[in-house]
């Protein structure tokens, strides 16, 4: 049934929904996302009270500069902000983490953290510690706690909002590993064996070093993702396996348990898991190593001297930069392939300044190395004291950080729980009174 009304020669309908009343709050939070409760869905949002429940009134709604007008409403008014009333948009969800293992440094930040930043404000975003991929070898027991909330602190000194972004620890989340058990019985073996990762860990430490994680590690990355009904995943070139892997695993268990099957076990069919796609970080955000322009920058690396860490303090920034890797040509450019280190050290100091690559060309293309070596070592400076500053401040409120870290765990864990009560229903377990 629709009513109209005339107003400024205009004729707006609107259908009258026997569920809708007069005494009613609907509203759509900061993300777009609708604010759920007990009643009923209403066209614009969900009653969250209802003074009289038997009955329904006719309305009609007025846009007019943006705002909504009481007195365009037939029957008692009520007001209620225009904001409550605009279409809500929901926004894709990116889920990203960094392992709290080693020190954070140039090739993670540039490489993820800073995307972050940036995603935050366009994304439904989630990034976490994930401290169970960094048992897949042998670790320090008494540096995990403390390493772990280190590299929480980083992500807030280096700029994600935990207002605007999740943050939280993934082992505090039960569900990464009670996901990652179900999709285990999903997972051929070989797909496991093909992953380029175990293969040349396992062939450096030896079989009777090498633990069963660091073989089913990749199903505990799928189930990071999955859980979250992710549709963005940043990706490098050493994650475009592991990402393809995860997606594998979304179709086999949509196609095993999913659609009809589901639907006949009291599911609401259809998908079980999105199917995630790649999110290509900016070109040139790969970072090498100051020893070898073409070894990518790494945690792992054996040599401290290949890599800025993001806590260095300046005099250690300094005398790395001044020992790092050269060449003995004259002049700098980009793209030689003869010369990676120099490409490498002109893209370090392109992204810690914020030029283009044609500013540094014409800025640089004449220095010799030891004049650009005293310029991107103050950039350097410049750019990592103030996210150490902010990070100190961080470390010295452990209640900050700790209630940071629990409100994260608790949002993360109400997506997480609703995706596994799905995956348990769908493999036919008997569900939890």
């Amino acid at each position: 049934m629709a009513m109209r009304t005339r107003s400024k020669n205009k004729t707006l309908e609107v259908l009258q929904k026997p569920y809708v009343h007069v005494d009613i709050q609907f509203y759509i939070n900061e993300n777009g996302d609708k604010i759920y409760t007990t009643k009923k869905e209403s066209p614009l949002g969900l009653a969250t009270q209802s003074a009289h429940p038997e009955r329904s009134y006719k309305w009609a709604i007025k846009k007019y500069d943006n705002k909504i007008h009481p007195k365009h409403y037939l029957g008692p008014v009520f007001p209620v902000p225009y904001r409550f009333f605009s279409p809500p948009v929901f926004r894709k969800r990116v889920v990203s983490g960094v392992q709290p293992t080693g020190s954070i440094h140039l090739g993670n930040y540039f490489g993820a953290i800073k995307n972050w930043v940036a995603l935050q404000n366009s994304y439904d975003t989630l990034f976490f510690i994930v401290d169970l991929h960094a048992i897949t070898l042998s670790y320090d027991v008494q540096q995990l706690s403390k390493a772990t909330r280190a590299t929480a602190a980083i992500y807030l000194a280096c700029g994600v909002d935990p207002s605007k972004a999740s943050v939280f620890v993934q082992s505090h989340v039960r569900a990464h590993v009670e996901l990652m058990w179900l999709l285990s019985s999903t997972t051929p073996i070989g797909w496991l064996n093909k992953m380029i990762q175990f293969k040349e860990k396992s062939r450096k430490a030896g079989d009777e070093e090498v633990g069963v994680a660091l073989l089913t590690y990749p199903v505990l990355m799928a189930s990071d993702i999955l859980l979250y009904q992710s549709d963005f995943v940043p990706v490098g070139e050493d994650q475009k396996q592991h990402l393809e892997l995860t997606r594998g695993l979304a179709e086999r268990v949509n196609n095993l348990y999913g659609g009809r099957k589901w639907k006949k076990l009291g599911g609401r069919g259809g998908a079980i898991f999105k199917v995630p796609e790649p999110l290509i970080p900016p070109a040139g955000a790969r970072i090498m190593s100051l020893t070898d322009g073409l070894s990518k920058m790494s945690k792992s690396a054996p040599s401290d001297q290949s890599r800025i860490n993001i806590l260095d303090p300046k005099d250690l920034i300094a005398n790395k930069i001044k020992r790092c890797k050269t060449d003995s040509l004259p002049g700098l450019e980009f793209d030689n392939s003869e010369r990676p280190e120099c490409n490498n050290l002109l893209s370090i100091y392109q992204l810690i300044s914020g030029k283009t690559k044609e500013e540094v060309v014409q800025e640089c293309q004449n220095m010799n190395w030891g004049t650009f070596k005293v310029l991107l070592t103050d950039a350097l400076i410049d750019h990592l004291q103030p996210i150490q500053v902010r990070y100190e401040e961080i470390m010295s409120d452990s209640g900050y950080l700790d209630e940071v870290l629990a409100d994260g765990a608790r949002k993360a864990a109400d997506i997480a729980d609703a995706t596994l009560n799905n995956v348990y229903q769908a493999m036919g377990f008997l569900r939890r009174q």
